[in-house]
């Protein structure tokens, strides 16, 4: 499959890129545990239907430890034994997040109250803007036609 439009060959995605990239350092300092951003990126892009994204995480998680059959089943984390109550609140805030137009009220209260016990605010945060970034990050994908399958981890480093 080939791309509709190499975004990153412009110098205006690549200034997207960049800022982009600038907002994930600052939510990697928000002292979240080392596994859960993956997995929080990880559903968004399943979401989103985001193959690059999704590609990317699943394989940067893996090269990172995770347990593949963890990243097996984010899709359906309700219904998984494997996660922690902290990973389940931030999954739960991703997909509400992501979803945003498909509740009245943006995020439910009891997920966001979920979200508050687990995190410091510091985490949340950090995690608040990840889910954002990835997002962005999707929208960007999809629209320009990113194909899946071929990323190597640590090939933007």
């Amino acid at each position: 499959m080939e791309p509709r439009f190499d975004l990153y060959a412009s110098t205006v995605g690549q200034k997207l890129v960049k800022h982009l990239n600038s907002a994930v350092k600052a939510a990697e300092g928000a002292g979240l545990p080392a596994s859960l951003p993956n997995l929080v990126l990880l559903r968004a892009s399943q979401i989103n239907g985001c193959g690059f994204c999704t590609d990317m995480h699943y394989k940067d998680a893996v090269h990172e430890g995770e347990d593949p059959v963890r990243l097996n089943l984010v899709a359906a984390w309700r219904e998984a034994t494997v996660f922690t109550a902290a990973e389940r609140a931030a999954l739960a805030l991703a997909e509400e997040a992501t979803r945003i137009a498909d509740a009245q009220t943006g995020i439910a209260a009891d997920v966001w109250l979920a979200a508050r016990q687990a995190f410091t605010d510091d985490e949340l945060a950090g995690l608040v803007g990840l889910i954002a970034v990835i997002n962005a990050y999707n929208r960007l994908n999809v629209v320009a036609g990113s194909p899946a399958g071929s990323y190597e981890p640590g090939q933007f480093a």
